[in-house]
């Protein structure tokens, strides 16, 4: 049975549709990416999956079960690890994570083992007796996957885990990750930072405007999307990228060409071919030559950069 089920769903605010027509699974031990620009639903989604809200059409299962009239079964078995870490500042870690055990139902004479066993797991055990307040930004946010963890959890939520952080923390938290991955958590992400969906996700999902794009593994979506190299330039004037446009798909059918803000993508399959069709072109040197990734995957889908505002 999948983890989640949602068929058809649709979500309406006024005259507002939130969710589109969409319907996903999610697999036991999965790690489901959910990208998309700012707006895209995602959020929306994710509040059908945890209970708060209820779909104005369609079906939502988690556990085989919805997660409205099933809230209570369902949210024990739910961690979430928010955009904000909404901790009480003004007392210490250990105090701060007994309280949350005691909330999320856990047996008093397990309580303190639990929070040991954790702040271990997640090299905090030396900072119990701090206040919250004096803790730096990335302890603080492992904290907030502590608390995540408290009822250990057969899904787990991220909504945006490391942003903000420096580069050690996100580090750290990926391999927390994938260590939760190991032990057969499911754990679905939502993220601005596209390396960090091709690091940790099994499956990705690209939304935009309530509606599911693009569905597959990092892999398989470059493959699919925009295979092979990109040469990207920066400034182009008009003319230029008009007559790009216009070309490229007349002359060099296998080649595509997109414009987004002020870079502008050739792509190819080949960079020994792409280079001599940018020269044929008369275009200028590149700024920039690569292979594709994820983030041009994003952009030829949606038109849009990964934070940018629907």
């Amino acid at each position: 049975m999948p983890i989640i089920e949602i068929k058809n769903i649709f979500k309406v605010y006024g005259t507002f549709c939130a969710l589109n027509d969409v319907s996903l699974n999610m697999s036991a031990g999965e790690c489901l990416g959910l990208l998309g620009p700012n707006g895209a639903g995602k959020s929306t989604l994710i509040n059908l999956i945890y209970g708060i809200s209820i779909p104005s059409k369609g079906e939502v299962k988690v556990f085989g079960l919805s997660p409205v009239t099933n809230y209570r079964k369902v949210r024990s078995q739910i961690g979430v690890v928010p955009q904000q870490n909404a901790l009480d500042q003004n007392i210490n870690v250990e105090r701060n994570l007994l309280m949350f055990a005691q909330l999320a139902g856990i047996y008093k004479d397990e309580q303190k083992h639990r929070v040991d066993e954790l702040l271990a797991f997640m090299s905090l055990s030396h900072k119990k007796s701090e206040l919250i307040q004096n803790l730096s930004g990335g302890m603080q946010r492992r904290l907030t996957f502590v608390r995540a963890l408290l009822n250990k959890p057969r899904l787990l939520i991220l909504d945006e885990p490391t942003t903000g952080l420096d580069p050690a923390v996100r580090q750290l938290l990926w391999a927390k990750v994938e260590e939760l991955k190991a032990l057969g958590t499911s754990i679905l992400i939502t993220t601005h930072y596209m390396d960090e969906a091709e690091q940790l996700c099994d499956r990705i999902i690209i939304m935009d405007q309530g509606k599911i794009m693009e569905t597959g593994s990092p892999k398989e979506l470059i493959r699919r999307q925009t295979p092979g190299f990109l040469a990207i330039y920066k400034n182009l004037p008009a003319s230029i990228i008009a007559f790009i446009s216009r070309i490229i798909p007349e002359k060099y059918p296998e080649y595509s060409f997109a414009s987004h803000q002020n870079f502008s993508y050739l792509i190819g399959q080949n960079l020994e071919q792409l280079v001599n069709v940018a020269s044929e072109l008369d275009l200028p040197e590149p700024n920039l030559m690569r292979p594709a990734n994820l983030e041009d995957v994003f952009l030829k889908l949606t038109g849009r950069q990964i934070g940018q505002n629907a």
